[in-house]
C-alpha cells in the first residue's frame, strides 16, 4: 500500500511549483554557497527526470533541479557584482538612473536608488544606494551624477555611498512617460484638495508614498496601514476587479483586456518596485486563468510568482523586505484568510467588514515573522486601523480620481467638487494618526530566531488543521474575484 502511494503520479503544475520554490531557495543559498554554470547539466537533467516520472518517490529530484538551478543562477548573478568590490570604501564619481522615487530617512536624508550604473566608462550590474543632503531636483527616470565615498552594500544593493553630493542632473526625453504623466495628474489634484489629505489621495491612486509628510507617513507605518498608500497589491487589485466586474457586461474579452490596460498603466506610473512587481504578475496570471475558465492553486501561484520575479531579479532573494512583506501579504491574503472565514463562519459569502477583517487579521499574523525583526516592534492598533479605514478606501480613490479630472477640465469648481474627498481623506489622516499616537499603540520586541521559526511552524499547523476540518479548498480562491 506504502509503495503504491509512492508511485502515485503528480499534477505537473505541482511538479513546477516544487521546483520554482527551491530555485528561489537556491537563489537565496548562492549567497552563502557558489557553484559553476556546469551544475546547469545536472539541474536539467535531474528536472527532466522528474518531469518524465512524475511520482512521489522521484520529487527530491525536482527539489535538487531547482535548488541547483537556482543556486547557478544565483552564483553567476553574484559574480557580477563582484566588480565592486575595488570601488569599496574609496571616493569617487558614479553616473546612474533614478530606479524609484525618492525617500526621506528619519535623520532627514534624501534617499535615491540608482540602476544603470556607469563609471569610468563602463557599465556596471546591479544597483547603489545613494544619500544626500538637501532637495535634489532628480525624479524617478532622471540620469544623475554623484560623488562621495563608497561603503559595502546591504541588501539588494552592490554599494553604498552616504551623503553624497549631487554633481549633475539629466532629465531624458521622453524619460519615465509614466511618472510624468503621474505627477501632472497629481497636480490637479492638489488643485481641489489641500494637503496632507491630497498626497493621502494621490497614494491611493498611484501608489506615490514620497509625497507624504514624515509624520502621516510614520503614522500611517505605526497603524499598520502603509500597504493602502505605498504601490502595492492591494491598490491594483481594486482596479482590477473594478475594470473586471464593469467590462464583463461588454464581454469575457473586454474585460481582460480593459484589466491588463489598467495594470500596465498603474506600473507605469509607480514603477516596478518588488510589490509592484509581484502584484502585476500575480494579477495578470489570475486574469488570464479566468479567462480561460481555470484557476491557479494558491500553492502552485505562489512559487511560480517568485520565481519569475527572483529570475528577473535576484537580489529580490538576498533581502529585499519590500519583497517579503509582498509574498507575505499574498499568501495571506489567498491562503489564511479564506481558511479563516471557512473555519469561524462556514461558506457563506463575507461582507465587506467581515471580508477586510479578515484580511487584515491574516495578513497581521503571517508578516509578524518579518515585520517583527525588521523594525523590532508590533502594531497594537493595525487591526481597528484598517477595518475603520481599508472599506473606504476604494470610494477615497474614486473621489480622488473625480477631483483630478475635476481640476483638468474645469479647474474653477475644483475645491467645490473636491470638499467630500477631504472630508473622507481627513477623516483617514486624523484616525491613522491619532490611533498611531495612542501610547500603548505599538510593542516594541526583540525575538530570537527559534522563536520565529516556532511561530512560523505553529502558523503552518494551525492552517493544516483548519483545511482539514473545514475541506475548503484553496484552489476556488481568485484574487481579482
Amino acid at each position: 500500500m506504502q509503495l503504491w502511494r509512492l508511485r502515485q503520479r503528480v499534477h505537473v503544475s505541482w511538479v513546477i511549483a516544487l521546483g520554482c520554490l527551491f530555485f528561489v531557495v537556491g537563489v537565496w543559498t548562492a549567497q552563502y554557497a557558489a557553484l559553476s554554470s556546469w551544475w546547469y547539466v545536472g539541474a536539467g537533467l535531474l528536472a527532466c527526470f522528474g518531469v518524465w516520472r512524475r511520482q512521489l518517490f522521484v520529487l527530491p529530484c525536482i527539489v535538487l533541479a531547482g535548488m541547483i538551478a537556482g543556486m547557478c543562477y544565483g552564483s553567476f548573478v553574484s559574480r557580477g557584482l563582484e566588480v565592486y568590490k575595488p570601488l569599496v570604501g574609496v571616493t569617487l564619481k558614479l553616473e546612474g538612473r533614478v530606479k524609484e522615487d525618492l525617500s526621506t530617512t528619519a535623520k532627514g536624508l534624501v534617499v535615491m536608488q540608482l540602476d544603470h550604473i556607469k563609471y569610468s566608462g563602463d557599465t556596471l550590474p546591479g544597483s547603489v544606494w545613494v544619500s544626500v543632503i538637501g532637495h535634489p531636483k532628480a525624479k524617478r527616470g532622471d540620469i544623475v551624477t554623484v560623488s562621495g565615498k563608497t561603503t559595502v552594500g546591504f541588501g539588494t544593493f552592490a554599494l553604498t555611498m552616504f551623503t553624497a553630493k549631487i554633481v549633475s542632473v539629466v532629465e531624458p526625453h521622453p524619460g519615465d512617460i509614466g511618472r510624468v504623466v503621474r505627477d501632472w495628474f497629481a497636480d490637479a489634484i492638489r488643485k481641489g484638495i489641500p494637503e496632507p489629505e491630497a498626497s493621502l489621495g494621490i497614494g491611493y491612486l498611484t501608489g506615490q508614498k514620497s509625497a507624504l509628510p514624515a509624520d502621516l507617513a510614520t503614522a500611517l507605518q505605526i497603524a499598520g496601514l502603509s500597504h493602502i498608500v505605498v504601490a502595492s497589491g492591494y491598490n491594483l487589485t481594486i482596479l482590477v476587479r473594478l475594470s473586471r466586474r464593469f467590462f464583463i457586461k461588454v464581454s469575457k474579452f473586454m474585460s481582460v483586456f480593459s484589466s491588463g490596460i489598467m495594470i500596465a498603466g498603474f506600473i507605469a506610473m509607480t514603477g516596478l518596485s518588488p510589490s509592484m512587481t509581484r502584484a502585476g504578475l500575480v494579477s495578470s496570471l489570475s486574469l488570464l486563468t479566468w479567462y480561460y475558465g481555470r484557476q491557479f492553486h494558491p500553492f502552485v501561484l505562489l512559487p511560480f510568482a517568485a520565481a519569475i520575479t527572483v529570475l528577473w531579479q535576484p537580489s529580490y532573494a538576498w533581502g529585499d523586505l519590500g519583497w517579503q512583506l509582498s509574498f507575505a501579504a499574498f499568501a495571506a491574503v489567498m491562503i489564511v484568510g479564506p481558511l479563516l472565514q471557512n473555519y469561524f463562519f462556514g461558506e457563506k459569502e463575507p461582507g465587506i467588514v467581515r471580508q477586510v477583517l479578515g484580511e487584515t487579521v491574516a495578513a497581521h499574523i503571517v508578516t509578524i515573522p518579518i515585520v517583527v525583526p525588521a523594525f523590532g516592534y508590533i502594531s497594537n492598533v493595525a487591526i481597528p486601523a484598517n477595518i475603520l479605514i481599508v472599506p473606504l478606501v476604494p470610494l477615497a480613490m474614486l473621489l480622488t480620481f473625480i477631483v483630478g479630472v475635476t481640476a483638468l477640465v474645469m479647474p474653477s469648481i475644483a475645491e467645490i467638487v473636491g470638499m467630500p474627498a477631504s472630508w473622507l481623506l481627513h477623516y483617514m489622516t486624523f484616525t491613522s494618526q491619532y490611533l498611531a499616537g495612542l501610547p500603548w499603540a505599538k510593542t516594541t520586541l526583540v525575538t530570537p530566531w527559534w522563536a520565529i521559526v516556532a511561530y512560523i511552524m505553529l502558523l503552518v499547523a494551525g492552517c493544516i488543521y483548519m483545511q482539514r476540518k473545514t475541506g475548503f479548498k484553496l484552489r476556488e480562491v481568485n484574487i481579482i474575484e
